[in-house]
């Protein structure tokens, strides 16, 4: 078979979308809406929460989401991705858009029960397709107020925008590049409005960002692995 070439059209139908990007890191912002951080009983951070994502959570659009067993209460985030496009560190928040390849959308998918009994998130956050991003990158966009909704099987869960977040876009990636040095395709989830909920085998979960469009999953349990966790050694 030969290949087309570069320039060819192909039909979308025909397509099967990746992650736009393959990230080193996918940095994400805690409790960004005050409404969504009032929902689960948080205080309102005094600077950005700050967590990681396993670069192996990320998935594509139309992947399947795997509820694991490990947890009884696994819910979505509907978020506004920011995708880096050069390396930089030390930001100044007027230069962010000099560092902003472009615009997509993260479905920051978490294990609620967990994060709450380990205290930290790195494991309720880290599950494989934990992280779907997509379904591609738009140049174009106005990050200051457009729309982030989400629904789970045509029901509607999540409607918000940006205009709430109470650290903006260019405070976020001045943040977070004093930590830690950005790399080309790195992404920074900016966290998510009000209306999180579960999510369980069999439900579509279909999340919208304003300008950019739609990235849509199906979520079935993960059969894959044990149903009972290992027992765990204490140190001596």
């Amino acid at each position: 078979m030969i290949d087309p070439p570069l320039e060819a059209s192909v039909a979308l139908a025909d397509c099967r979308l990746l992650a736009p990007v393959t990230p080193s890191k996918v940095v994400a912002i805690g409790r960004n809406y005050a409404a969504h951080a009032a929902e689960l009983g948080n205080k309102v951070p005094k600077r950005p929460l700050i967590f990681l994502k396993a670069p192996s959570s990320v998935c594509g659009p139309g992947d399947t989401i795997l509820v694991p067993p490990d947890s009884d209460r696994v819910e979505h985030e509907a978020e506004l991705g920011v995708v880096i496009g050069t390396r930089c560190r030390h930001v100044d928040p007027a230069d962010f858009a000099d560092v902003v390849a472009g615009y997509t959308i993260v479905l920051d998918v978490t294990a609620r029960d967990l994060q709450r009994s380990d205290g930290q998130f790195a494991r309720g956050k880290g599950f494989d397709t934990f992280c779907p991003i997509g379904p591609w990158m738009e140049t174009e966009l106005d990050p200051f107020d457009v729309e982030v909704s989400c629904e789970v099987s045509g029901a509607p869960r999540q409607r918000g925008r940006t205009t709430a977040m109470i650290f903006d876009v260019p405070t976020l990636i001045a943040t977070v590049s004093r930590v830690m040095t950005l790399h080309p395709g790195d992404v920074i989830a900016t966290g998510t409005p009000e209306g999180v909920g579960p999510l369980v085998d069999g439900d579509v979960v279909v999340a919208t960002v304003e300008g950019i469009g739609a990235l849509s999953c199906p979520v079935k349990d993960d059969g894959q692995v044990p149903e009972r966790e290992p027992p765990i050694s204490q140190a001596r």
